[in-house]
């Protein structure tokens, strides 16, 4: 009984409220926005979608599994070879005691093992990964990059596919009004004005956008009288003593004014919601309203696809809607129309097909989805529920860090094989020097305290190649 507008973003994820009447369905946690109406419960407690997408997230957390460090493999076996090296190499120099007597043969038994227990001290390998990953975490949150744990940071350098929500994170979640047409010889700044104070009155979101933009061009609100809802259609108020009405086109038909559907048609295909101002007897204007595209999207996108990422956009919006601003922005696939359990299915059919998959959303309907991704990645002006679900949160929501977050990781990597790559080199060469296998050819066989100095240096070395990341430019 009654009908009302209802703010379902929580499982849509669009910022524009749909109409309900009698017989339709509604969703727990889901907002009246105008209007009210009586509604039967027909599920509740764990049958309610919330439950069930609470239930959803629990299970893709708990399905992932931890990534093991290659360095920690390493030291696994280690110390054990290299204590093994020690004593064959100290027992190599005693069976020589024959030759070169018992105590220069115990000597240079003692100094080699001493020195290959000194030079091969695992501290090279120990630092490799955790300084490239404490300096590569530092410098994502001083760019608005925040990295939840290491292994996030570790596998997004892998990314070979992005997932995009449309709304808060290609768009910017709200709406805003993108065009006047003036049909009407008064000033589109006296349009704006009658429409900002019919508006003001309302609680709906498009009568906010029509707002922000009369205070964003520094246009006053005319002073109205006698505000009245028109439900399902609009509204009328007096301004001075003409009466002025501001809708969609059934309000135009109900005034007997007639109006070219056709004209509109195709924007509010495309997501584009009109609002008509008339007087009794004439239409004065309209104004388009759209939850527009952020700037950023555009750039974000096109770095995504020359890092040789193929970007996908699932969204609870209508197919036409979908579509329009995918091409816009150059996004490679499009699947409209989606509750939060089918974006879920989404992820795992492309993880199925061998995808590294990377998510980006910003709402509760995000959260199975970012849970499932081998990456979920979180707008910072989006849900709680989505920034604790995801492994990766971009401040402000800005799209672009993601490109960044990206190149980080590769960096990073790149510091951690490098550095791996040292401390193996410093090994094979150290231990074996140390060990005084280049003594019977050239007489070397290296003092404890200089193999103190060496292992100390690729300490050194491996920290300080890991902190050059700090000076990339991502």
């Amino acid at each position: 009984d009654g009908s009302s507008f209802v703010d379902e973003s929580m499982v849509t994820g669009e910022p524009m409220p749909i109409e309900k009447n009698a017989g339709d369905a509604v969703v727990a946690g889901t907002i009246n926005t105008t209007g009210s109406f009586t509604f039967t419960a027909t599920k509740v407690g764990a049958e309610t979608l919330l439950a069930h997408i609470i239930n959803m997230v629990e299970a893709a957390q708990g399905s992932r599994a931890p990534i093991q460090a290659l360095a920690d493999k390493i030291s696994a076996v280690f110390v054990p070879i290299v204590l093994a090296l020690a004593v064959l190499a100290l027992a190599i120099w005693l069976l020589s005691a024959p030759t070169l007597g018992l105590a220069i043969a115990l000597s240079y038994g003692l100094t080699s093992f001493v020195g290959i227990l000194v030079i091969a001290c695992p501290c090279a390998l120990g630092l490799a990964t955790p300084t490239a990953i404490i300096v590569g975490v530092g410098k994502g949150a001083r760019e608005g990059i925040l990295i939840k744990d290491a292994a996030t940071l570790e596998k997004l350098h892998q990314v070979n596919i992005v997932v995009v929500d449309k709304t808060g994170t290609i768009t910017k979640g709200k709406p805003e009004l993108v065009r006047l047409e003036n049909f009407s010889r008064l000033p589109d700044e006296k349009i704006i004005s009658i429409l900002a104070a019919l508006e003001s009155k309302s609680e709906h979101p498009i009568a906010y956008a029509v707002a922000e933009y009369a205070k964003a061009k520094n246009i006053p609100a005319e002073t109205v009288s006698g505000f009245a809802v028109i439900k399902g259609k609009g509204l009328k108020a007096l301004v001075g003593q003409t009466e002025y009405f501001a809708g969609n086109i059934k309000l135009l038909a109900d005034l007997g004014l007639s109006f070219d559907s056709n004209k509109i048609a195709a924007e509010t295909s495309q997501g584009k919601t009109p609002i008509m101002l008339a007087s009794a007897t004439e239409v004065i204007g309209l104004v388009m309203v759209a939850d527009a595209i952020k700037p950023e999207a555009f750039a974000a996108v096109n770095d995504l696809h020359r890092l040789g990422i193929r970007t996908v956009m699932l969204t609870g919006d209508h197919q036409n809607t979908a579509l329009a601003i995918a091409q816009e922005v150059g996004i490679d696939e499009v699947v409209a129309e989606v509750l939060p359990d089918d974006k879920l299915k989404k992820i795992k059919e492309l993880q199925d097909q061998g995808r590294i998959v990377a998510m980006a959303g910003d709402g509760i309907n995000d959260a199975p989805a970012l849970a499932q991704a081998d990456i979920g990645i979180a707008m910072g002006t989006g849900t709680d529920v989505a920034i604790e679900t995801a492994g990766i949160t971009l401040l402000h929501g800005d799209i672009s860090k993601l490109v960044k977050a990206i190149r980080l990781s590769k960096f990073t990597m790149r510091g951690i094989k490098q550095n791996l790559f040292w401390a193996f080199i410093y090994n094979i060469i150290g231990i074996p020097l140390a060990g005084g296998l280049f003594y019977p050819i050239f007489g070397w066989l290296l003092n404890p305290v200089f193999a103190g100095l060496a292992m100390a240096f690729s300490s050194v070395s491996v920290v300080s190649n890991s902190l050059r990341l700090k000076a990339k430019k991502l």
